[in-house]
């Protein structure tokens, strides 16, 4: 009798509620299945469109030949970069620029401090020329470019128009990329295939045209353009750089590219065939005719260290299938077949999409750039402010350790972040916000003013901590955690006649619009400061150590979220905040005081709801960025507004974008954004298993029947 009332009350349930039963069904997921229904395919020469394999500190990105065959036709798409997390260089220092030479000295608050912060100082000339220098040194390289040359019957080299019959398909459950077309009806196929324990590529060609002498191979190496955003085509300047082959044979040679800054190697291998250095920066490998076939890979390296093994595609191809196959059985998964919600597929594409490029370009031990390594944004140095939104979902997606791999950058960069923050007098670290990944500092008039990167660490470590609850995760990142908040405690300014610490004046907030000099009390940093120093104070207690008395002081007088008709202010100093149009563009970050950051004593819910209202009617969303729209999902979702956190994640506004490829577009500039694909993974890790203060099951999903859910592995957020 018993089970019969089970099975009919199961019935009954699975009628008012099927995600329910799905999840106490525990149904597997077919995991293959779900990664592969969403292999990238191609049918066109699409500059936006690009496909790319690496190992998460390499990347090689190609075009619809499957090799870098067209690299000026794709420079103003998703770029066809070849760049590594090691590759930098720097232009030389002839006028023997002094850092110092950025430094200008701020007492914002009045207290006598002569706080020396790097900004971008247009006079004089002396002092213009430093901060210019520091900004594009040391900037990020584009290795080289290698691609196919292809011939047609006249002689003529074949161009993007005499590509025909185009069948290309990423296979994201492998790895490797499959691309057939045609010239003059000649059949060329290419597979390709990335290394997985070393920055080497492995292609395999088959095509009658080899036979003709009409299929090559050409390697060519670009000069660094010195520029905010770098493509890996500039091709002048041949006299500032030497490529020279130093070693070769019948089946493999090495070439030694020197830049004024660094030198690296190209090592080749390949099957019977000839190298020759055709013109400047530019060598082709000529196949024997007597090949129908033929494989071919390249690798590059910091040294020309002895490299014994075999480099053929069959080997790359399983190092690629293996490591893919154990990434994705990995960690968690998720499911929406069968959803009638007509946006499930889509979100399902962005989720498996975003999982594959974040880890081809973001698991190396520093935060990416913005654009990963691909081409270069601000120079190809990595941002601190971002390093939340290319990490954190790594931890909610049961990847713990991928997140950890990248704070190595924190212990190398610690002795700079603490002289930053003696620079400006204050203990502790401040940590850089744009440098290289050995903490080079950047000058900028907004970089230097923004503190909403100084929680990261406490965040991200505290994810760590959670994920193993390990007292030697505690040990391990300790310092790193406490020299934080000691900065975040004595940065917060004493204010004697309120009673009360204060963030800013000093400060840029998240939302980049406000001056520094002008701004105090930002609503999304004053919440991240009270919860990542309550943390820290945990840490303490979780080690057996006094809680600091000067944070327990800051945590309890810091300053209210400032508030205005029943809405929370961008600022303190901004009460015009949604009348003033300016105030209503860039980074909505108000709304991440209650998403990105958990719910605080200091915050009211009602309050925050109003707020969401107001900026979702009012906000410039056309003037946003790519993580806006994960951040106000996350926002919806804390306030049980599942229908609205999914209408956050599909509104239709450019930069939420994402193309055939994945990738988050932002404009003609910006053709790719990371940042965007770890908020959607982010956001749909808490959409799915909740937050600490959540109940219930998908809570970030409506109970309407319309999603259909099966999933695995997630890790609940703070």
């Amino acid at each position: 009798m018993k089970k019969k009332f089970s099975i009919i009350f199961t019935f009954l349930i699975s009628a008012l509620n099927p995600m329910l039963v799905l999840a106490q069904q525990g149904t597997k997921i077919n995991r293959e299945n779900v990664v592969k229904r969403h292999n990238v395919s191609n049918r066109a020469m699409d500059t936006l469109a690009s496909l790319t394999v690496g190992n998460g500190t390499f990347a090689y990105t190609v075009d619809a030949t499957g090799m870098q065959s067209f690299p000026i036709y794709y420079k103003n798409g998703v770029s066809l970069g070849t760049q590594s997390e090691w590759g930098w260089d720097a232009f030389p220092n002839t006028k023997n620029y002094k850092f110092e030479e950025t430094l200008q000295s701020y007492d914002f608050n009045n207290e006598g401090r002569s706080a020396k912060y790097s900004v971008q100082l247009k006079e004089p000339a002396r002092n213009a020329g430093a901060v210019n220098y520091f900004r594009e040194n040391k900037h990020r390289l584009q290795l080289g470019n290698v691609g196919l040359e292809l011939y047609l019957k006249n002689g003529q080299r074949a161009t993007v128009k005499d590509i025909e019959g185009i069948r290309q398909e990423l296979n994201l459950w492998t790895g490797i990329i499959t691309s057939e077309f045609r010239i003059e009806g000649e059949p060329i196929a290419v597979k390709t295939a990335a290394y997985q324990g070393s920055d080497r590529i492995a292609v395999h060609v088959v095509s009658p045209l080899i036979a003709q002498q009409r299929l090559k191979i050409f390697i060519q190496y670009p000069y660094p353009s010195g520029k905010f955003l770098d493509e890996g085509t500039n091709y002048d300047q041949a006299d500032n750089h030497q490529t020279t082959i130093i070693n070769q044979s019948s089946n493999g040679a090495v070439i030694n590219h020197q830049l004024q800054g660094t030198s690296y190697v190209t090592k080749l291998n390949y099957s019977q065939g000839t190298l020759k250095n055709k013109a400047s920066h530019y060598f082709v490998y000529q196949p024997a005719s007597t090949l129908g076939e033929f494989d071919f890979s390249f690798g590059f390296a910091e040294t020309n260290n002895v490299d014994k093994g075999e480099y053929g595609f069959t080997e790359a191809a399983a190092e690629s299938t293996d490591t893919w196959k154990r990434f994705w059985e990995s960690g968690a998964a998720v499911d929406f077949a069968g959803s009638t919600d007509p946006r499930a597929n889509e979100l399902e594409r962005r989720v498996v999409l975003s999982q594959y490029l974040t880890k081809v370009q973001c698991g190396g031990s520093n935060p990416p750039q913005e654009t990963g390594l691909t081409f270069n944004s601000w120079y190809g140095k990595p941002h601190t402010e971002m390093h939340w939104w290319h990490a954190v979902h790594f931890a909610l997606w049961g990847r713990s350790d991928m997140m950890e791999k990248t704070l190595d950058y924190y212990f190398r960069t610690f002795k700079k972040a603490r002289a930053l923050a003696e620079r400006q007098g204050y203990q502790g670290v401040r940590w850089i916000k744009m440098s290289d990944n050995d903490g080079h500092e950047s000058p900028s008039s907004v970089a230097a003013f923004l503190v909403w990167q100084q929680p990261h660490i406490i965040y991200m470590t505290e994810l760590a901590y959670r994920d193993k609850k390990s007292l030697d995760v505690l040990k391990k990142y300790k310092n790193l955690v406490f020299a934080t908040a000691d900065f975040m405690a004595d940065f917060a300014h004493y204010d004697r006649v309120t009673g009360r610490y204060n963030i800013g004046k000093g400060v840029i907030p998240a939302q980049e619009v406000f001056k520094a000099s002008e701004t105090l009390n930002p609503t999304y940093e004053v919440a991240y400061w009270d919860w990542a120093l309550r943390i820290a104070q945990q840490w303490k207690e979780r080690l057996g150590e006094p809680r600091v008395a000067k944070w327990d002081e800051v945590i309890d007088k810091l300053a209210p979220l400032p508030m205005k008709d029943n809405c929370y202010l961008a600022t303190e100093t901004a009460p015009d905040s949604y009348t003033y149009d300016r105030w209503m563009t860039d980074h909505p970050a108000v709304l991440g005081a209650l998403g990105m950051v958990p719910e605080s004593a200091k915050l009211n819910k009602d309050v925050m709801k109003n707020t969401l209202d107001v900026i979702w009617k009012k906000w410039h969303w056309e003037k946003t960025w790519g993580w806006d729209f994960p951040m106000t999902a996350m926002n919806a979702a804390r306030l049980n507004l599942p229908n609205k956190a999914l209408d956050a994640l599909f509104m239709n506004v450019q930069t939420n974008t994402y193309l055939k490829n994945g990738h988050n577009y932002q404009d003609g500039r910006l053709r790719i954004y990371l940042p965007g694909n770890g908020g959607v993974l982010t956001t749909v890790a808490m959409m799915l298993e909740g937050w600490d203060a959540s109940t219930g099951d998908l809570p970030g999903f409506p109970k309407d029947g319309s999603w259909v859910i099966k999933k695995e592995g997630f890790k609940k957020m703070p």
